[in-house]
């Protein structure tokens, strides 16, 4: 098996030419990337779930908009929390995953970390890939790898996140933002 440099963090952006419609135009934050697989959240997948029908005691925490996001198609049923907390050290009830960017233990209590927060997102689901599936994706172009933001975990605009993702690049990839929706109405 070869190496695998690990992408943890990194966001993975779907080309226009990735056609599984759970990632048209996604924006996926890479929360575990090693030989084993891969597991990420899909950013810019807001449902009209609010938080505090499902996890009342987080919702005065989470940004707007203060609805559930599908982190993926795999495990509807469960929730991840991802919040960015900034300082050097985390609060109990949060383990950091790149940079100020963490996972939130969603079984305690939110006092916990409430006067940390930065900010908090809540997703139903993941995106998991198997081991070399994301290597394999990569390697015919369906997803370009950049860095991530710690804004990107709580955009208040998520509808416009992929655009906003491209457009900050400092290369080609800019320009991949003004990509039509659907192009063959050019």
């Amino acid at each position: 098996m070869t190496e695998v440099s690990s992408l943890t963090g990194r966001l993975l952006v779907a080309t226009p030419a990735l056609a599984d419609p759970n990632f048209d135009r996604a924006v996926v934050l890479l929360l575990d990337h090693d030989e084993e697989g891969s597991l990420g959240v899909v950013l810019n997948r807001p449902t009209p779930v609010g938080v505090v029908d499902i996890l009342a005691t987080w919702a005065g925490l989470t940004g707007e908009p203060e609805v559930v996001f599908q982190g993926g198609p795999v495990s509807l049923d469960s929730a991840l929390g991802v919040a960015v907390i900034p300082g050097d050290e985390g609060p109990l009830g949060w383990r950091r995953v790149y940079g100020a960017i963490g996972l939130v233990d969603l079984d305690a209590p939110p006092e916990l970390l409430a006067a940390a927060l930065g900010s908090l997102r809540i997703f139903a689901g993941y995106a998991g890939w198997g081991p070399g599936q994301l290597e394999s994706e990569l390697a015919e172009g369906a997803w370009y790898v950049v860095e991530s933001e710690p804004g990107d975990v709580s955009s208040p605009r998520p509808e416009s996140l992929w655009r906003a993702v491209l457009r900050r690049q400092r290369s080609e990839l800019a320009m991949i933002a003004t990509y039509p929706d659907d192009p063959s109405l050019n």
